[in-house]
């Protein structure tokens, strides 16, 4: 996100968001757990979804002694880069902001990293713009990827530019060919000074060090992007949206009859009219539109809710945004639509939070710590899986008796191999690392101990040996390593 919770406490500017995804090779692989319906025990349901995965709870957080990060006993972590003090290839240091991440199989056992950095205006930490990589040469457009080597331990073994010239990149998503989907979270179009171009793009990231398209993929529209998933069939992109004044949405893209998804889809994306894009509508009893998220509670937990899609009037905000072009009544919007994560049976999409006393929260709606939704690409039906009720124990921090018991703003989501949920807090006070059931329940697995950092970019190596996970600022990426599968498997 652009902005987060403690920023607009203390008056500074953001970190940002992200979501993690964990692939092998081209194809993601993960145990498919989607949510069940109303069937008891948690077992299949009319809609199609499989059993809830059951874990153990994680024990107790331990205070780091280098006062980076807590850690249940048994497992550990190592840094694998930090801005500013460890260098890419061209010499260049380390980019600050790091926010999604994926991580993919790369030979020999280890793993590739591909990451976002969030910036959004010129910086001394920005993303280098080296050639062949450069979307926007002005010097405003600081925001791009870097691509990580890294050991099966955690070691890095090299960093180099993946793309930039690009602004505000916040999260992204995986393609089944093995590339990344990176994100602008912003709107910001030309100004002939620091930006040379118009942003709010996504684009799409080669991790192989050769291969570089800096071209906005237009099709995917123009706007405040978050993150993103590809569905199973490679026909649809779900996107999520993290702007206010109106709150935004959650989109799909559709690909025109007969086609589907590849590794030269770039070329067909860069026009802005392919396919078909559209905005979620979550229908209520009385078959309308429910305006906004926070309507919904705890109550209505694992209740499945049809939808419909409302098309996109014009796709590149060439006058009026994207989320601007709908009246209430029309789609249904949402604080912060964050962190997304497509599985074989449907799709996971976050809402932050919704803050009691703002315009952001519609009359008579209730404020909430954070909602994780799950779509189902078979019943085109969306549940609410997971729900933090507002709670203002969230807000105390580290001086809280039971601060690793109380969470808030949960902002970007990954599937481990296991088929839980991992999250990552971007709250009002300690940041943790949460594992949450869908419909079960959430334990803090890291607390941020350096600093009032959001965790950002969560991503599950798909052999389940690794947790690589970022803090946000100034930008340390980060590899935990422990017994995972004793409570995740």
């Amino acid at each position: 996100m652009s902005v987060d919770r403690r920023s607009v406490l203390r008056g500074a500017a953001a970190g940002a968001a992200g979501v993690g995804f964990t692939t092998v090779g081209a194809v993601p692989t993960l145990a498919e757990a989607a949510p069940a319906s109303h069937g008891s025990n948690g077992s299949n349901g009319s809609n199609g979804g499989a059993p809830f995965p059951q874990h153990r709870p994680f024990p107790p957080l331990l205070d780091d002694p280098n006062g980076i990060l807590a850690l249940p006993a048994g497992f550990k972590y190592k840094i694998v880069t930090k801005a500013g003090e460890t260098k890419l290839k061209s010499g260049h240091p380390t980019p600050a902001l790091h926010d999604g991440t994926a991580v993919f199989a790369a030979n020999h056992g280890r793993y590739q990293l591909i990451q976002n950095h969030e910036i959004g205006s010129a910086s001394e930490l920005g993303v280098p713009q080296i050639e062949g990589t450069v979307y926007d040469s002005g010097v405003g457009a600081a925001g791009g990827c870097t691509v990580i080597d890294v050991d099966r331990d955690g070691t890095n073994l090299g960093e180099w530019v993946g793309i930039s010239g690009t602004l505000t990149n916040c999260a992204g998503g995986p393609t089944p060919w093995g590339t990344w989907m990176t994100c602008e979270e912003t709107e910001n179009k030309a100004n002939g000074t620091t930006r040379l171009k118009d942003h709010g793009y996504v684009f799409e990231v080669w991790g192989d060090g050769k291969t570089a398209h800096p071209v906005p993929l237009k099709a995917l529209g123009r706007y405040a992007h978050e993150a993103l998933a590809i569905d199973e069939d490679r026909t649809h992109v779900y996107l999520s949206e993290d702007a206010s004044g109106p709150n935004g949405t959650f989109y799909r893209w559709t690909a025109p009859r007969g086609y589907k998804l590849g590794p030269r889809s770039w070329q067909d994306l860069q026009n802005k009219d392919f396919g078909t894009l559209e905005a979620l509508a979550i229908l209520g009893d009385d078959g309308k539109p429910i305006p906004d998220v926070a309507y919904l509670t705890s109550a209505q937990l694992l209740r499945p809710f049809r939808v419909k899609w409302v098309a996109v009037p014009d796709r590149d905000g060439t006058t009026t945004s994207v989320r601007k072009q709908f009246t209430d009544g029309q789609i249904t919007r949402g604080k912060k639509f964050e962190g997304v994560f497509g599985t074989k049976q449907g799709v996971y999409v976050v809402n932050s939070y919704a803050e009691s006393g703002t315009a952001d929260l519609p009359k008579d709606a209730v404020p909430h710590d954070g909602m994780v939704w799950f779509y189902n690409y078979k019943t085109e039906t969306i549940q609410l899986v997971t729900y933090f009720p507002d709670n203002a124990a969230a807000d105390l921090g580290p001086d809280a008796k039971y601060d690793d018991y109380n969470f808030d703003s949960p902002d970007n989501v990954t599937v481990t191999p296991w088929g839980s949920l991992v999250l990552a807090e971007d709250g009002n006070a300690s940041s943790h690392v949460l594992s949450a059931t869908p419909g079960g329940p959430t334990y803090a697995i890291a607390r941020n101990m350096l600093n009032d950092s959001e965790f950002t970019g969560p991503s599950f190596s798909a052999d389940g040996k690794v947790l690589f996970v970022n803090i946000q600022t100034p930008g340390i990426t980060l590899a935990i390593t422990g017994p995972w599968r004793d409570y995740l498997g």
